[in-house]
């Protein structure tokens, strides 16, 4: 990862952080891009594939959010019954 010291102090503080960056980067890669070409493009299209590259992550963390609370309660009512 190539982030500034600031920011990696950021992403190291935010669990949440480093999972959207790296989701960012993937759906960059899946486009055929990285952050690096992105200095190298028009605005309008780095403005364009970073929105849809936030929205991407933004529900691939959702996924991911709801799979945990699933198996919480999984783990729950597994508990519940050993009881």
């Amino acid at each position: 990862m190539n982030a500034k010291p600031s920011e990696q102090a950021e992403l190291m503080e935010d669990p949440n952080a480093l999972l959207e960056n790296a989701l960012i980067k993937e759906y960059l890669k899946e486009k055929g891009y990285s952050h690096e070409d992105l200095k190298k493009l028009p605005a309008d299209l780095v403005e364009k594939l970073m929105k849809e590259a936030t929205q991407y992550a933004s529900l691939k963390m959702e996924e991911v959010q709801a799979r945990a609370h699933f198996i919480n309660d999984l783990h729950e009512d597994a508990s519940s019954l050993e009881k």
